[in-house]
């Protein structure tokens, strides 16, 4: 019975310890690393994606190719192109041409500007240069518009430290829309137009005039296919959204423009190709409370366009 004459002692006995874990807990993670750093913030993104630029591109203009010269014929067109600053290399001038107000303001916008050829010809030349069409003696050269890459566009974004904001056009093959959404997205902090190689608008004289200067600071980038280049995009982390009359949201609740996002806009008639619309994230319809069936590439453009700078705003 001496173990139970024993006496129970109220201690505890070894306890394993923490091993320092509590002491550098309390001590905390240091400081809180950049927005740069940290998974899953937006800078981050950023900074990934440019690095992933980098790597792959050298920032070129040019390299969508270049499209072939253009001649503007005619006193009124050639008078209006040099007023809205359509780029020119060279104007010919009819010998012993009538000196009218048109001709005189043609030869002072030149003057002006610089950097632009004056060259008299005969009119059997003139008239040789454009294939017989009524020139009434002035013809004017526009240089070769150098597109860039679709990369490019994407690029330049991120070296702003910007999610990019760019417009497809699937189908539209008027210059003036093309000129349009150039102006709009110029206007909307946006970083440029994507176009298909084939069967669409290019930047003509006619685009240039109603961009009204803003294809000078917007660039235009060529796609040899439409849906390979919005697929690329798509593997950047780029949001694909595609404008369409039966789309499943409206465009005011999609929170995907607030991010990188690529806006793509069919012809009036026809709205998006069957692979350009299966290759989006998102379709999505404009209301139009007035009953129109649609809207030109332009307007369309220029409303969603709106709501995205709204949001990032």
């Amino acid at each position: 019975m001496a173990a139970g004459k024993r006496r129970m002692s109220g201690k505890k006995g070894a306890q394993v310890g923490s091993g320092g874990q509590r002491r550098r807990g309390l001590e905390g993670k240091g400081p809180t690393p950049p927005a740069e750093m940290r998974k899953g913030h937006k800078k981050n993104r950023i900074a990934s994606a440019k690095a992933k630029q980098v790597q792959r591109r050298p920032m070129a203009r040019g390299r969508g190719g270049k499209s072939t010269s253009e001649l503007v014929v005619g006193r009124n067109p050639v008078v209006e192109a040099l007023r809205e600053g359509v780029p020119a290399s060279t104007l010919y001038v009819q010998q012993f041409i009538d000196n009218d107000e048109r001709v005189r303001e043609a030869l002072q916008l030149v003057a002006e500007r610089g950097g632009i050829n004056l060259m008299e010809a005969p009119r059997p030349e003139l008239d040789r240069m454009t294939n017989g069409l009524n020139h009434q003696g002035l013809v004017l050269q526009v240089p070769p518009y150098e597109y860039a890459h679709p990369e490019d566009l994407t690029g330049a974004a991120y070296d702003e430290g910007e999610d990019p904001l760019i417009v497809a056009l699937d189908g539209v093959t008027d210059p003036r829309n093309l000129g349009a959404v150039v102006r709009s997205v110029s206007a909307f902090g946006g970083h440029g137009v994507v176009v298909p190689e084939r069967r669409a608008a290019g930047m003509t004289a006619g685009a240039w005039k109603t961009s009204a200067g803003a294809a000078a600071r917007t660039p235009v980038a060529r796609a040899t296919n439409l849906t390979r280049a919005l697929e690329a995009y798509k593997k950047e982390g780029v949001t694909v959204v595609g404008l369409a009359a039966d789309g499943e949201s409206e465009v005011q609740d999609l929170q995907a423009l607030e991010g990188p996002v690529v806006i793509v806009v069919g012809s009036e008639g026809k709205g998006l190709s069957r692979l350009v619309g299966e290759t989006c994230d998102h379709r999505v319809r404009i209301p139009m409370p007035g009953g129109a069936e649609s809207l030109n590439a332009g307007v369309a453009a220029g409303i969603v366009l709106y709501e995205a700078a709204r949001r990032r705003g």
